[in-house]
């Protein structure tokens, strides 16, 4: 019942920001790039603190060994998916990346796959952690991805919408990632429930995944238009919330 709640939660904050960001269509760059930059905390906190120092707890003599390898096979495997498979390489853009597939896709359908390939390793996150029995860590993991999500699913709105994208088409399609997060969620808690010998690397592999989408997408999109000293700050009130949110939590 717990992971259940929790896919429903994390795929549900997207919707909820996606709500929300139909009231603010047209955000500026410094506020995009703010937004994106909070979430960039929050999830940085949630990949170190739930995931990554977890792995080395659980394994055991050679647990640095296995967590560096899990960190890496994480960013490999979302590096490998975005070089396969064509979709729009920004968050809040519709620039298009020099994929040869591109021109033969619907442009809607590659900002969708876009989205998924950066949704899908923070369901599988928050899947993984529920792996170590520790509920309330889980919910700390669980918890930062859902509060994350809600600024990410309101600047994904606009550019759909300045990009032609009908309104109720555009709610469908945030709605589309949602169930993405929902369905990583449990493919990352029953891939460890099949072994336990297998979770702490699972838990540095979804570390690994969001430590990528972090450094590859959201850092450097927050870090294109002059806001940098701000999107700066507002990681690290990201982080720091997170912090707080895990000593709080019995």
């Amino acid at each position: 019942m717990p992971v259940l709640l929790t896919a429903l939660g994390v795929g549900g904050a997207t919707i909820v920001g996606a709500l929300l960001g139909f009231l603010f269509k047209k955000p500026s760059h410094r506020a995009n790039d703010l937004i994106l930059s909070f979430a960039a905390g929050v999830m940085l906190a949630a990949s170190v603190v739930g995931l990554i120092l977890p792995s080395l707890e659980y394994g055991g003599k050679i647990s640095i060994l296995i967590t560096v390898a899990g960190i890496f096979a994480g960013a490999l495997c979302l590096n490998l998916i975005d070089k396969l498979v064509p979709h729009l390489h920004k968050l809040t853009g519709v620039d298009e990346e020099s994929h040869p597939q591109n021109g033969n896709l619907n442009r809607i359908l590659l900002f969708v796959i876009a989205i998924a390939i950066h949704n899908l390793p923070e369901g599988i996150a928050a899947g993984v952690s529920f792996g170590t029995g520790d509920t309330a860590q889980a919910i700390t993991v669980a918890g930062g991805i859902a509060l994350q999500n809600i600024p990410e699913g309101m600047v994904i709105i606009a550019p759909m919408i300045a990009g032609g994208i009908k309104p109720s088409r555009t709610f469908i399609i945030a709605m589309m990632t949602g169930v993405v997060e929902i369905l990583g969620t449990f493919l990352g808690y029953f891939a460890v429930t099949l072994s336990e010998a297998v979770l702490p690397f699972a838990l540095a592999f979804a570390g690994g995944t969001m430590l990528y989408v972090i450094s590859d997408e959201m850092i450097p999109e927050t870090h294109a238009h002059g806001n940098e000293r701000g999107a700066t700050y507002f990681l690290l009130i990201g982080f720091s919330l997170m912090l707080l949110f895990d000593r709080l939590l019995p």
